[in-house]
């Protein structure tokens, strides 16, 4: 029940700070439940993990170019020697441009370095309507925090 009281103070911080440091019990079903009722509210919600992100804002909102990786095979066609480059589509940019908030839900973000973490602070700031949760790690009950605080704190 205490979560059902806490999606209306979750709600509210994430809309006034835009990026939030989660921390959630390791046995999970926390986020699914706050992501469903997030929904709900008519917020758009893309859930992900933060391992080989790259760089985020390139690889959530702007078109950008993947290579494939090499695997150390020689090439004879026409392209370059670490293959051509194929174009993969913004994430979330499409969400973003229909009027409704967009909540990204980063999995496993402790391994973001701190340039990383203050990218996703900033993001909110100059996309409005972008919102992102970060999960920092573990905890006894569901807690969250402003992430320029948790980055403050540490």
């Amino acid at each position: 029940m205490p979560l059902l009281l806490g999606i209306r103070r979750f709600r509210k911080d994430l809309e006034r700070h835009g990026a939030m440091a989660v921390m959630a019990p390791p046995e999970g079903g926390f986020e699914t439940r706050l992501l469903r009722r997030l929904r709900a509210a008519g917020y758009a919600a893309h859930m992900c993990s933060a391992r080989g992100l790259g760089d985020p804002e390139t690889f959530l909102l702007g078109l950008h170019g993947v290579r494939p990786p090499h695997l150390g095979h020689q090439s004879i066609g026409g392209g370059a020697a670490v293959g051509a480059v194929s174009m993969a589509l913004p994430q979330l940019m499409p969400q973003l441009q229909t009027g409704r908030p967009v909540l990204l839900w980063l999995l496993e973000a402790q391994v973001l370095s701190r340039a990383e973490l203050e990218a996703f602070v900033k993001l909110p700031q100059r996309y409005p309507g972008f919102h992102v949760a970060c999960e920092l790690g573990g905890s006894r009950t569901l807690r969250w925090q402003p992430l320029a605080a948790a980055l403050v704190a540490t």
